[in-house]
């Protein structure tokens, strides 16, 4: 669509500029009026005045960003791109805005499905009020070209499993969790824990401190039991595992001892 739109427009613009070369050429304006000048001053200008207008607003108005704002969806050329994790490096905002919400560009470290890093960057419309959420350290579902990785896009296909295939097999790779604690998340009960106490044994792995916690597990039914947690959070999140907060824990009913402490990507 976008290429249809942009082709129609410089036709348009091709087509009046021709238009007004004819006539000027042709010295039609005297031929008409007597008047030499009105060959090339008079209505015929109005035309690819017209026209350059006409292109500037349909090359603004299909740009990436713009075309997601009005659709909530990607791109068609990233519509079925891999899915990689995206971790803000940067934000600026590019000067141009749509209803007084601005453009921004996002840059972005991102870690590709099978494994492979690079450095690239995202455009999109933000609201203002949500311009404070895209802050560096900030993890994003992307959509990303294999081969064509200068540029990605925020993935808008609210698929979230995808997104949180893609964020488990990354945290796999950077050995903060493991299959079998994947599979706890997914079949365990869920269940409230209030943090008795926190350790940090010094352990960095990719910028995740270690900690070591002590919960309390309060079951569905009532009753409770105590256990001990290993995590490796990123600074961001170790205020979230303080003494005394409540967090979310699931566990298998025939191993209570290894439990999974769930915390949001980004908090």
């Amino acid at each position: 669509m976008k290429k249809i739109v942009r082709t129609a427009a410089l036709v348009f613009l091709v087509g009046s500029v021709g238009y007004y070369l004819w006539y000027g050429l042709g010295d039609r304006g005297r031929s008409n009026y007597g008047i030499d000048a009105l060959s090339w001053v008079g209505p015929q200008m109005i035309w690819p005045i017209v026209a350059v207008s006409v292109v500037v607003v349909c090359f603004a108005l299909t740009g990436d960003s713009v075309l997601a704002a009005f659709t909530g969806r990607n791109s068609a050329a990233f519509r079925q791109g891999a899915v990689g994790i995206g971790t803000v490096r940067s934000v600026r905002q590019t000067g141009m805005t749509l209803n007084d919400q601005p453009e921004v560009r996002i840059d972005l470290g991102v870690e590709g499905a099978d494994g492979e890093t690079f450095e690239s960057h995202a455009r999109m419309i933000v609201p203002l009020t949500e311009l404070a959420l895209f802050r560096p350290g900030v993890v994003l579902p992307v959509r990303y070209l294999p081969g064509r990785t200068d540029k990605v896009e925020i993935d808008r296909s609210g698929d979230t499993s995808t997104a949180q295939d893609a964020l488990n097999r990354s945290m796999i790779r950077q050995g903060l969790t493991t299959p079998g604690k994947l599979d706890i998340a997914a079949r365990g009960v869920p269940a409230q824990a209030v943090v008795q106490s926190l350790s940090v044994p010094g352990e960095i792995r990719n910028g995740n401190s270690k900690v070591e916690l002590g919960l309390a597990v309060t079951r569905p039914d009532g009753t409770t039991f105590t256990t001990r947690v290993e995590k490796f959070l990123p600074p961001r999140s170790v205020g979230h595992v303080q003494v005394g907060r409540v967090v979310t824990v699931h566990y298998l009913p025939g191993n209570e001892q290894e439990v999974v402490i769930a915390l949001p990507a980004n908090v």
